[in-house]
C-alpha cells in the first residue's frame, strides 16, 4: 500500500511574522554528531601465516631431506621422559614387533607420507612397537642414507613416538628401526577414515 503525501498547506505572510514575532529569536542547531563506526575487524596476520605455511612446506619438500646419514651409523633416540633402560631394551630388540613398513626404493616425499600413515595406523590399532625399514643407501649418490635422515627426523618430530633405536643385526640392523609408541589415550581420535 502506498503512502499518502500529506496535503500542502499554504501559510499566509501575516500568519508566518505572527509565529516569527511569538517564538522569538532563533538560532540554529549544531549539527548532529556522525553515527558511530562500525568497529573495524581485528587485523589478520597475513605474513605470519604465509611465513608458517612456507616453513611447513619448506620442511615437506625434497629439498629438507638432502642430509644424509652414513649407513653405519646407529640410530637411538628417547623423550626425556622414557627411561635410559628402555632404550637399551628396545637396542637389544627385547619389544614384541607388532608391525612392519619397508620403505627401500621409494623416493623421499612418498616415504614421508608411508611413514605418517603407518604411524598413526599402527597407533591406532594399538601397537606399541613397529619396525621401519629405510634401508642403509648403498646405492646412494652421496654415499648416506637420505631415507634413513628422512625417517630419523620425522621420528623425533613426532609426539607419539616415545623411543627409537637402530634394530638388532638379526632384524636388520643399521638398515631399519625400531620405533616404540605412545598409548593412544582414550577418546582420541583414529587415523582419518579409520
Amino acid at each position: 500500500m502506498a503512502k499518502r503525501k500529506p496535503p500542502v498547506v499554504h501559510v499566509s505572510e501575516d500568519d508566518a511574522a505572527l509565529f516569527r514575532e511569538a517564538i522569538g529569536e532563533v538560532r540554529p542547531l549544531p549539527a548532529p554528531p556522525p553515527p558511530p563506526e562500525r568497529p573495524r575487524p581485528a587485523p589478520k596476520p597475513r605474513m605470519r601465516a604465509l611465513d608458517e605455511a612456507e616453513a611447513l612446506a619448506q620442511s615437506r619438500s625434497a629439498g629438507w631431506f638432502e642430509a644424509t646419514i652414513d649407513a653405519a651409523e646407529a640410530l637411538a633416540y628417547r623423550r626425556d621422559e622414557v627411561p635410559e633402560k628402555v632404550l637399551k631394551a628396545l637396542k637389544r630388540g627385547q619389544y614384541s614387533v607388532g608391525a612392519e613398513l619397508d620403505l627401500h626404493l621409494l623416493r623421499a616425499p612418498e616415504a614421508e607420507r608411508w611413514l605418517r600413515a603407518f604411524l598413526a595406523e599402527s597407533r591406532a590399532e594399538g601397537q606399541s612397537c613397529v619396525r621401519v625399514i629405510h634401508g642403509k643407501g648403498l646405492r646412494a649418490a652421496a654415499g648416506g642414507s637420505v631415507l634413513k635422515a628422512l625417517v630419523d627426523r620425522m621420528l623425533r618430530q613426532r609426539a607419539d613416538v616415545l623411543a627409537f633405536a637402530s634394530a638388532p643385526e638379526a632384524m636388520g640392523g643399521t638398515g631399519a628401526v625400531l620405533v616404540l609408541l605412545a598409548r593412544r589415550r582414550p577418546g582420541e581420535l583414529g587415523p582419518p577414515g579409520g
